[in-house]
């Protein structure tokens, strides 16, 4: 703490002749109530009005947040401890006027939402995630920060970060503001483990869990073992680990009921927070293994509509498709292969991925780009309006994985190449150069792969730019796995959400070509009876529904707008689809079906 204020000290006294530098002290006075004071400090100021503002957008996330809602007291000061004037000229955006190069900014920031987006400040532990946490310099994109964490007394707490540590533990750097902003912080007493990595050239990185739960040494143990087999799995798909900085990758694990549930990647490291009492299980592990396929994918391999990220504003993509469907894809697909999962638990998922495409109304009438255009509205964003996305929208996570699991099969079948080798390829291609990429690029790559520049033309035609309908079960069928109907012969009037406060109220949006729609209803309308018999319970719509069959018409009748009308609806068969394997539908998968699926599901080796 001395050698701290000595510093600090000496900047002031160098004044605004010294090299341009910003400073962060981060105190916890009154921890109880979630609140910490932030003393900023900015040296060889240029602009007569200096800007200083919170972010709106984070990394990882597309659309806008209102960050800067939790801000207040905010405060100036000049060198020799005079307050300057602060004028808030936006709801999050403050100038500053009067100094002479040199800024000290103090405010108070609130924080209660531990997850990955916002931040959490409590007596039992801090979670910070910076664009949530810190105000910034407009103009100072890149310049060296440091920030020093005043750990409250009598606290046995550690510090979980990616920023680059000092020899002081509570003291940490970045190289400048697109660093800083990437790198979430963890205070609290966590349990920590580790182990090491190697690169075919020979260079070893260190993998820690910073977990924050209640649990023994063994289970913790135990369960970063899980995730190491998860980690050398992701390596495997790539041949190599990232080159991470200062050698080090950190997961950032809160399991306990009081964080908000979230996962959200940043370069080296990971914010994950799972809202239930920690027991070890696999059942917690799948989104350790999508945000660590995020250090390549995403962070590295980056798309070039993301780069710079633009922290004042939503940051729109056309590739999320690419960047967070195909890393969906590889969560589970990472699970499976580490065997943290068992297969006959798989297959349902690489169903729900045929499903996806083949029956969700927004993946039939829109491209994964269109999709993923729409994350500025659906990443987390809020408001207050109805929506339509119930026919307009399917989300990128899943729609992606459904194109990823197309083009593994493609690629298997056609060309006996693999979904990894694509990855690889792109890896090679984009990441180690360092080079964003674009979708013309990502087309480049595959019909390099194949040697096969029409095949690339003509998938990425058909299921990246447009929309058009894929049939899985004949490249399914060549893994011994069957897609079939999931409840086929029972009749079914459409998947809605429902309210029995005052009856049985339709909560959501009908969809498009279910019964429902068809015969009218929407949002909100209240169903009286249904064949003539009184309905105001779920059970008893679904008693009513297991008497009958698919392509019985029944007479409805339902509220709308307190206006009672009557009327017809045909039930239906749902859509919806499921996979199982050949053996599970008492066929014989034969010798090369179940080499197929070995070689797509199983273990890889790690070069």
């Amino acid at each position: 703490m001395r050698k701290f204020s000595l510093l600090i000290l000496l900047v002031l006294m160098m004044g605004p002749g010294f090299a341009q530098k910003i400073s962060y002290i981060v105190s916890f006075p009154n921890i109880t109530h979630h609140e910490a004071s932030i003393s900023m400090t900015v040296t060889d100021v240029k602009e007569r009005n200096a800007i200083f503002r919170m972010s709106r957008s984070s990394p990882g996330r597309y659309a806008t947040h209102e960050f800067g809602k939790n801000v207040y007291d905010v405060k100036a000061f000049s060198q020799n401890g005079k307050e300057l004037t602060v004028t808030r000229i936006d709801g999050d955006v403050y100038q500053v006027n009067g100094h002479s190069g040199f800024i000290r900014l103090e405010y108070t920031l609130y924080a209660n939402f531990p997850d990955g987006t916002y931040a959490g400040i409590d007596g039992s532990s801090v979670q910070l995630n910076i664009p949530a946490t810190f105000m910034w310099i407009k103009g100072y994109d890149k310049s060296p920060i440091d920030v020093k964490f005043n750990i409250p007394q009598g606290k046995n707490w550690t510090i979980a970060t990616q920023l680059k540590p000092t020899q002081d533990p509570t003291l940490f750097s970045a190289p400048g503001l697109q660093y800083f902003m990437d790198s979430p912080v963890k205070i609290g007493e966590l349990i920590w483990k580790e182990w090491k990595q190697k690169n075919p050239n020979g260079k070893e990185y260190t993998i820690r869990l910073a977990l924050e739960a209640k649990a023994s040494d063994s289970l913790a143990t135990s369960f970063a073992g899980k995730i190491r087999k998860i980690t050398e799995q992701a390596q495997a798909v790539f041949g190599e680990l990232p080159e991470f900085d200062y050698g080090t990758y950190t997961f950032i694990a809160s399991i306990n009921p009081w964080v908000d549930g979230d996962g959200m990647e940043h370069r080296n490291s990971t914010m994950i927070a799972i809202p239930v009492e920690f027991d070890g299980s696999n059942n917690l592990l799948g989104v350790f293994a999508h945000e660590f396929f995020h250090c390549w994918n995403v962070e590295r391999i980056r798309p070039k509509t993301l780069e710079p990220f633009n922290f004042e504003k939503s940051n729109m993509s056309n590739e999320l498709w690419f960047a967070e469907g195909f890393t969906q894809y590889y969560g589970n697909l990472l699970m499976e292969r580490s065997g943290n999962m068992a297969e006959e638990k798989y297959y349902p998922i690489l169903g729900g991925h045929a499903s996806t495409k083949m029956v969700s109304p927004g993946a039939q009438r829109f491209s994964p780009i269109t999709m993923s255009q729409h994350a500025v509205f659906v990443d987390a964003g809020t408001s207050v309006d109805k929506n339509n996305y119930a026919n307009v929208y399917t989300s990128y996570y899943p729609y992606g994985a459904s194109v990823a699991m197309a083009l593994e099969l493609e690629l298997r079948i056609r060309f006996k190449l693999t979904l990894d080798n694509y990855m690889a390829a792109v890896w090679k291609k984009f990441a180690k150069p360092e080079v964003a990429y674009t979708i013309p690029g990502l087309e480049d790559v595959l019909a390099s792969l194949t040697k096969d520049k029409a095949f690339a033309a003509d998938f990425f035609k058909k299921y990246i730019y447009g929309h058009e309908y894929l049939d899985y079960t004949p490249l399914l069928a060549k893994a011994g796995l069957a897609l079939k109907k999931a409840n086929p012969g029972k009749a079914w009037i459409g998947n809605v959400g429902w309210n029995e406060e005052k009856g049985l109220k339709i909560e959501s949006n009908t969809v498009l070509g279910t019964p429902l729609y068809n015969a009218g209803l929407d949002i909100d309308d209240l169903i009286i009876s249904i064949d003539g018999k009184p309905v105001k319970k779920e059970e008893e719509l679904k008693a009513i529904l297991a008497a009958h069959k698919p392509g019985e018409e029944l007479g409805i009748e339902y509220e709308h707008r307190s206006q009672k009308v009557s009327t017809k609806i045909i039930l239906a068969e749902s859509p919806a689809l499921t996979l199982v394997s050949f053996e599970k539908e008492g066929k014989t998968a034969g010798t090369a079906e179940l080499e197929f699926r070995k070689q797509w599901l199983g273990a890889q080796p790690v070069k």
